[in-house]
């Protein structure tokens, strides 16, 4: 590595549903963070690593802010808050809009209380006219000091480019802290439960939003095949019998485009076999939140 090599930690904050995860996966190229239309997707701190010639950086891609409604939202606020006092830069990441809501002033409010550079990045500019943008660019302008503000299309690959020199500007020199083929510090059993949640979610219908969490109970390569065994874990009854759907439709359904992604990712054929648990009130309870991967200490 050169003296010039910069290398440093960006995370990736704003509400829920403004393309974060999309963001991510765009800027790595490839699929790590899952994407839903439903608020609250990700519930962990997912660290991603993007590597050019001229440095790396390390994208943390935090849990949406907003207000805790029970342990697991108290688990994510306080994974997110935390993220932005361990890292280089910042990257927030709004709407386009001339309208600054109660979700996005709760974000200021953090952002006043730190020191660390914030890029304001406005996502889904694919979706406004052109002559608009520079509007929403001023409303935002007056709210905060901002070190750069970057318009983008996470969906499209619109001037992402130019994010990724705005980001490597305020890194610190030094070596990189992941080799060059590393992508993320996901552990393989961790993103396939991961793509196997982002297609509960997509599949079902409103009424199960958040209330699912997904255990891989064994992962073993055999010759060119992976047998994955899955157990989907809901709230309550009612929920189970609409996962598993009309003799087993929707479980079915659920299976079939998570294995898509399961084998694209592995790189190999995939056998999964996906079972249903109710796990009541599991959102509230410390133990089964360690059980499904959330660490309660870092509420603390």
């Amino acid at each position: 590595m050169n003296d010039q090599y910069k290398s440093g930690f960006a995370a990736l904050i704003g509400r829920p549903n403004v393309g974060k995860s999309t963001l991510m996966n765009c800027l790595i190229g490839q699929k790590i963070a899952i994407t839903s239309n439903k608020p609250q997707t990700t519930r962990n701190r997912i660290q991603t690593v993007y590597t050019s010639k001229e440095g790396q950086i390390v994208f943390v891609d935090t849990p949406g802010i907003h207000k805790a409604k029970n342990r697991l939202g108290d688990y994510m606020v306080n994974v997110a808050s935390k993220s932005l006092k361990e890292v280089d830069v910042i990257l927030w990441l709004v709407e386009p809009s001339n309208f600054i809501g109660a979700g996005e002033r709760h974000i200021i409010e953090q952002l006043q209380k730190i020191n660390t550079p914030v890029i304001l990045v406005i996502n889904k500019i694919d979706k406004v006219k052109r002559e608009d943008i520079l509007a929403f660019i001023d409303t935002y302008r007056k709210e905060l000091d901002f070190a750069e503000i970057v318009p983008v299309s996470a969906l499209k690959g619109e001037n992402t480019d130019e994010l990724i020199k705005c980001i490597m500007a305020y890194l610190p020199y030094g070596p990189a802290f992941y080799d060059e083929d590393v992508i993320t510090d996901q552990p393989e059993r961790q993103i396939v439960a991961e793509l196997i949640r982002e297609k509960a979610l997509y599949c079902l219908e409103e009424e199960i939003p958040h209330g699912i969490a997904v255990t891989i109970e064994r992962m073993k390569r055999r010759g060119k095949i992976v047998d994955i065994d899955a157990t989907i874990v809901c709230e309550k009854d009612s929920h189970k019998g609409i996962i598993i759907g009309k003799q087993g439709s929707m479980l079915k359904k659920i299976g079939t485009t998570a294995r898509a992604d399961i084998e694209e990712m592995l790189e190999c054929r995939v056998n999964l076999q996906l079972w249903v648990k109710v796990k009541k009130d599991w959102r509230d309870s410390d133990f089964l939140l360690k059980n499904f991967g959330y660490n309660p200490k870092e509420r603390e």
